[in-house]
């Protein structure tokens, strides 16, 4: 699952090797920060897309899961269309189909339209990040990789803070379609520097891959979504499209399985799993995945519809993330020098405490409240990844790296996908059991309500008033559905801290 990346042309003398260099670096840098733009652009931008498609709030949530589904299932392909037709077309074929479906996206006039094309974007995205972070590594020396890693990955985090301050902005000024109109251009320039400066590919030489495997994994996993998206819409087992997807997808997952054991070169070789810390990583990352985007998904439509706040302030609330980002990755360099289960320790803790201050958001949350836990879940990003990733592969053998690190950032994303459902899941489910719950106070024998009605001169004899009742009770039980989901949050932060302790740390820790 490597790629076969070909080094830059040599030049007539060093400095022109060296600015050559340098060049394709900051447009790699480029490339990663343009895709990370997209992933959360889209979040803030969510409550205005449900009003202006008619979505409810779980089918609105399918344009955050189903992009990242799809660049999960084609990350692990990159390395195998790298080598069979060159770096370089990937990049600029990916890049190219990449700008013209996020044009499609603001074109879109139907939530089923939209949803295709954000599944398209995440495909033709998913080779964006770790083909150009080949190209750049094969472009540098082994002394100088760390420089050029460092900076290439400042773009995933730059991405974060620049998509959700410009896309909220533009969003409030003219339309939600704007957030996605403003990556058109961006990715037209970004297309001509790769065609200026990539090299071109000298070494096609393809490689084996587990198409029939992969195809029966990629079958199971969007059963999986599928489920967990619509089964509280079609009431689970009661439907006959979930109880066949069920089947299907333990079909398709009994297949993977039979496949990698039967094959001389599967898709996961289970012998892998037997490397203790490779196994717990999976775990691991996969619960790393799943905290890292939800907050940004269900914080925007919290903000806008229960707050009231402008999508322009909700951008600039959730860019802290990024912020906090850079931070953590700093503050990670430093806590290297210690055994890796401390770091991920402190992230996880950071990240419960992060929960637990949104477990007790109000409506009426202030701004800098909600700045502040971005900034934090920023923080824990930066400080888990490092650690982890260390102590994921410090016994996997080198050879068997490409393989092993397509599963790592298959289940980081499948874990996000899956969360995200799982948290819109809990509001929607606990916000209708609240409601009917909250309605049973509304009652003239309640000496609250009537303390309440004599105050506010709200009487349940006018037609006008019970309007208004039933607007602020369902605005209570969707804040207390919001509130179970961060509490949700805060559960697993903490459930996965006694995994993390099972870890080997390497031997001048042990």
């Amino acid at each position: 699952m490597t790629s076969q990346v070909a080094s830059p042309p040599e030049a007539a003398d060093g400095a022109a090797i060296g600015g050559r260099r340098w060049a394709l670096l900051g447009i790699a840098f480029a490339t990663s920060t343009l895709y990370a733009m997209t992933l959360l652009v889209v979040s803030v931008i969510l409550p205005q897309i449900q009003g202006s498609l008619s979505a409810t709030p779980d089918q609105i949530s399918w344009t955050m899961t189903y992009n990242i589904l799809a660049t999960a299932i084609v990350t692990p392909i990159s390395g195998w269309l790298a080598s069979r037709f060159g770096s370089r077309n990937v990049m600029l074929f990916c890049m190219a189909g990449f700008g013209i479906v996020s044009l499609l996206c603001g074109f879109a006039t139907s939530l089923e339209s939209l949803v295709f094309f954000r599944i398209l974007q995440g495909a033709l995205g998913a080779p964006l990040v770790p083909l150009p972070q080949a190209t750049v590594l094969s472009a540098f020396p082994k002394s100088q990789h760390p420089l050029a890693t460092s900076i290439f990955g400042m773009g995933v985090v730059t991405g974060p803070i620049l998509g959700p301050i410009y896309g909220g902005y533009l969003a409030e000024v003219y339309d939600w379609r704007w957030a996605f109109f403003m990556i058109a251009p961006m990715a037209g320039v970004v297309f001509i520097g790769l065609w200026a400066l990539l090299p071109k590919d000298t070494v096609k030489q393809p490689t084996r891959f587990a198409w029939f495997g992969f195809m029966a994994l990629s079958t199971a996993l969007t059963c999986l979504q599928l489920i967990l998206d619509r089964g509280q819409r079609l009431d689970w087992l009661d439907s006959i499209e979930i109880t066949t997807e069920i089947v299907i997808g333990l079909l398709a997952l009994g297949i993977f399985i039979a496949h990698n054991m039967l094959v001389r070169t599967p898709l996961l070789n289970f012998r892998h799993l037997t490397n203790w810390n490779y196994t717990l990583g999976l775990i691991i990352v996969t619960v790393y995945g799943m905290l890292n985007f939800t907050p940004m998904v269900m914080l925007p439509p919290m903000l806008k519809e229960l707050g009231g706040y402008p999508e322009s302030i909700i951008g600039t609330l959730i860019s802290g993330r990024g912020v906090g980002a850079i931070f953590g990755f700093f503050v990670a360099g430093w806590i290297a020098r210690y055994d890796p289960r401390i770091g991920i320790t402190l992230g996880y803790l950071l990240q419960a405490w992060s929960g637990y201050l949104m477990w007790g958001f109000t409506a009426d949350v202030a701004p800098y409240e909600v700045m502040i836990t971005s900034v934090i879940q920023g923080i824990c990003v930066g400080i888990i990844w490092v650690p982890l990733t260390v102590s994921t592969f410090s016994r996997v053998d080198s050879q068997h790296l490409g393989e092993t690190s397509a599963v790592y950032h298959l289940l980081r994303n499948l874990g996000s996908s899956i969360f995200i459902s799982l948290s819109v899941t809990t509001v929607i489910r606990t916000q209708t059991m609240n409601y009917s719950h909250l309605r049973e106070f509304i009652t003239p024998f309640n000496e609250a309500f009537l303390k309440f009605s004599s105050l506010t001169g709200i009487e349940l004899d006018r037609a006008q008033d019970l309007a208004q009742l039933n607007a602020m009770v369902t605005d209570q039980a969707q804040m207390v559905g919001f509130l179970n989901a961060f509490g949700l949050y805060t559960v697993v932060c903490l459930a996965i801290l006694p995994i993390v302790w099972m870890i080997k740390p390497p031997k001048r820790y042990a």
